[in-house]
């Protein structure tokens, strides 16, 4: 197995390396990098010369991820599939820089993908592109190469060239020389039924619902206010809870998605908070709520319940329809199956 082939040199290893429905990652070479809490899930394969940052997760749980020679993932981005439908692809020479989520799309060689970027299900990028910091690429969305993209959604701003190209990448790639120094979290002691990830950290008055689940990398200070998180909530990959005053309560069956950064806030039962979500302090969300990918709320803003909403501010899109309705009871579903088979593969590693 890679861990004991590379154990002399954590550095090259990722923290933590689990297998999903039996297979295993499997790396093309050593990594040139592999950062503090580093994770690694499932049908991964991985090209020669990858950096992996510190708490950047690469998971292949349900589909395949395929990531090309010279890959760059920066501290606390995310690379997912979605289970039921689409893998994720990348080509050569692609760097990913901070807090970003590449999710269930495919990239050409040459990209650069900036900080605090999403990109969605289905979603294609042409080779030699750039995707600005703070962007959203919409799912299904086609963005051809040799352009630079910005905005939410993502739309053209203008040609680029090779040498501009790698500029962009080597300045993204220079910022993260100074990624996080605290070390993983230790696991607490939380009832069977909880997952929580070896490589998220959990300080304070932190109390889990039955059958929730805390992933890879993900952030939950309750050093001031409490957290508490309903029973079958799931809390995904580099999410990041802080509470500065009154604390955040979750309800029961809600999902907070990938990179998602949350102030004091409430947010209830039955809900969806997409990828790369910002909540901000005060915000009230109803049950029933599925708040987009990459929106923002305003401090105190609330979210009626029995709708989408999306955008910077948030607002209404549509009413929750039946369809969106049992895609949200899925997933809550999956996750559940998820954290049950990760808490058995990670106390195998023990």
């Amino acid at each position: 197995m890679l861990r004991t082939a590379l154990e002399k040199d954590i550095r090259v290893t990722p923290d933590l390396i689990l297998p999903y429905d039996g297979v295993q990652p499997d790396f093309a070479s050593r990594p040139v990098w592999c950062g503090r809490g580093s994770t690694v899930i499932g049908a991964a394969r991985i090209g020669a010369q990858a950096w992996i940052g510190d708490e950047a997760v690469i998971r292949a749980d349900g589909q395949t991820v395929t990531l090309g020679d010279r890959f760059w993932l920066g501290h606390r981005s995310t690379v997912h599939i979605a289970t039921r439908t689409h893998g994720t692809r990348v080509g050569d020479r692609v760097t990913v820089g901070r807090n970003s989520v590449v999710h269930a799309c495919t990239l050409g060689s040459d990209v650069v993908v900036e900080d605090d970027v999403v990109i969605l299900d289905g979603a294609e990028v042409g080779d030699g592109a750039v995707i600005e910091a703070g962007s959203t690429v919409f799912p299904r969305a086609n963005l051809p190469g040799g352009y630079a993209y910005a905005g939410s959604p993502a739309r053209p701003s203008r040609a680029i060239g090779s040498d501009e190209i790698a500029e962009r990448a080597e300045r993204v790639r220079e910022r993260m020389g100074d990624g996080p120094t605290f070390p993983p979290g230790e696991v607490p002691e939380v009832e069977a039924s909880v997952f929580v990830a070896r490589t998220a950290r959990l300080r304070g008055r932190v109390s889990l619902g039955a059958g929730a689940s805390v992933l890879f990398c993900c952030d939950l200070n309750a050093e001031v206010g409490p957290i508490v998180i309903g029973a079958d909530t799931n809390i995904q990959d580099n999410t990041i809870i802080r509470t500065r005053a009154d604390g955040v309560v979750i309800g029961r069956d809600t999902t907070v998605a990938h990179n998602v950064r949350i102030a004091d806030c409430r947010i209830g039962a039955r809900a969806l908070i997409g990828i790369g979500a910002s909540i901000a302090s005060g915000t009230l969300i109803a049950d029933d709520v599925m708040l987009a990918a990459g929106a923002t709320t305003d401090p105190g803003q609330i979210l009626e319940a029995g709708y989408l909403w999306g955008g910077r501010p948030a607002r209404i899109l549509a009413p929750l329809d039946a369809e969106k309705r049992a895609m949200m009871i899925r997933i809550v579903e999956g996750y559940c199956q998820h954290g049950r088979e990760y808490r058995a593969a990670q106390e195998a590693l023990a």
